[in-house]
């Protein structure tokens, strides 16, 4: 799931051919990249924003559009120029890639809130795992984008920012942290104990929670804050999360990942039929044949110094990609009979080859298991065959070590001749603050 060097190295060559169109324009124009293609969290199917600074009397989006027809950069059915929307932009797909790009001007924000972005990733190493996770879940439910009703990648990022600042787990910092267990913390939190009625999500100074009553004073006569209110850290006033009008399906979808994931690693879990046919964290993210294929093509075409040509059969198309219901399938393998089922459960499609649902070996450190007892040796779950959705994003998945004792253990690392075990024990969690601003979270 993580990005790869050669995927890196492909969408900086998407960027220039892009910028060389610009710059042919306007050569004073400065183009900056931002969203998640500058912080690093972007999936292999995420687009790349863009934005161009200049001094225009009128902003020139359909000179640019006819520009980018003219030198074929993109698709001629995919330019399209969106100059209604509240910040207009230029939406394409690069002809050879088929990486989408969105191009706006002179916005500020974007670039302010990338840097923002990083400071907090320095801050908290397991941010980047934990977000890219959330990401690829969102994505295969259609959840992931704000003019569909669901959470943008910004908004994302302040309520794992926010969950980590008021996580009372003093380890939440420390880089071997074990991410399975702030995995299923963090869908406890927002699939069950957050109460979006009342409560909106503040990260600056230091992060707490803030009544909504309280927002609702300093606001205009008839505004009211949102159902997934969080204050924009950059611009005070601005709610980031106002256009996230499916906030209560993606807490049904939070739960219902929360509910699947403390059965995988419950004491019982190596009664469930699906047990040793399935990884923990394949239980509620799954990979498609389509996504390793076009990751394999682009390992081939930038991954050994090749320069790719126009003339080379590109990737995969994803006009075609289907969906299955293989991720609404709690841990004992029997049908999701809650109300989260219509939101969990998308149309049959494809079946998928046997994968690993991991993350880069660089950038992890072991492998997600499942002990049952302590006195029986680990094993590794692995991901087997099993319908899934086939979308445009990531081979990979998350990846860390899930023992069980007692109640649900996760752990993501082992030393020799001793493992460093945490326990979780499914309880509701109160986050270290006031008793007044925790009350608002009940």
């Amino acid at each position: 799931m993580s990005p790869r060097p050669e995927e890196e190295k492909m969408r900086m060559e998407v960027v220039n051919r892009i910028e060389s169109v610009i710059k042919e324009l306007w050569p004073s124009a400065d183009v900056q990249i931002f969203g998640s293609f500058k912080t690093g969290l972007y999936l292999p199917t995420s687009d790349i924003d863009l934005v161009v600074f200049g001094k225009w009397e009128n902003l020139p989006l359909w000179t640019l559009e006819e520009a980018l027809r003219k030198h074929k950069v993109a698709d001629e059915d995919s330019v399209k120029v969106l100059d209604k929307a509240t910040v207009p932009i230029i939406k394409l797909t690069d002809s050879f890639t088929e990486v989408k790009v969105d191009i706006s001007f002179n916005v500020q924000n974007g670039v302010r809130a990338a840097d923002l972005i990083k400071d907090f990733t320095k801050k908290y190493p397991v941010l980047p795992y934990l977000v890219l996770v959330l990401k690829q879940f969102l994505l295969q439910r259609d959840l992931n984008e704000v003019f569909t009703g669901g959470i943008g990648s910004y908004s994302l990022f302040l309520m794992a920012v926010s969950f980590l600042q008021l996580h009372p787990r003093e380890d939440a910092c420390i880089p071997n942290t074990n991410y399975g267990v702030l995995l299923i913390e963090f869908f406890e939190l927002y699939g069950r104990h957050f109460n979006y009625l009342k409560t909106g999500i503040r990260i600056k100074d230091g992060g707490s929670y803030v009544a909504k009553d309280e927002v609702q004073k300093n606001m205009l006569d008839g505004y009211r804050p949102s159902m997934l209110y969080i204050e924009d850290p950059l611009q005070p006033g601005n709610d980031v999360g106002r256009s996230s009008y499916g906030a209560m399906q993606v807490k049904q979808a939070f739960d219902y990942a929360y509910v699947v994931l403390s059965h995988a690693v419950s004491p019982i879990a190596k009664y469930y039929p699906n047990n040793e046919t399935e990884s923990i964290l394949g239980r509620i993210i799954r990979v498609t044949d389509e996504v390793a294929t076009y990751r394999d093509w682009i390992s081939k075409q930038w991954g050994l110094q090749n320069r790719p040509e126009p003339s080379c059969n590109g990737p995969v198309s994803s006009s075609s990609a289907t969906q299955s219901s293989s991720s609404d399938v709690d841990s004992d393998a029997t049908p999701c009979k809650t109300p989260k089922q219509l939101l969990c459960r998308p149309s049959t499609g494809s079946r998928v080859g046997s994968q690993d649902v991991s993350l880069d070996s660089s950038q992890t450190v072991g492998k997600m298991q499942s002990t049952q007892t302590t006195n029986t040796s680990n094993s590794t779950n692995k991901s087997q065959h099993g319908s899934a959705r086939l979308f445009r994003s990531s081979s990979k998945g998350f990846q860390g070590t899930a023992q069980t004792s007692h109640g649900s253990l996760m752990t993501n690392k082992q030393h020799q001749g001793k493992s460093n075990n945490q326990y979780y024990h499914g309880k509701k969690r109160k986050h270290k603050r006031d008793a007044p601003l925790s009350d608002l979270c009940r």
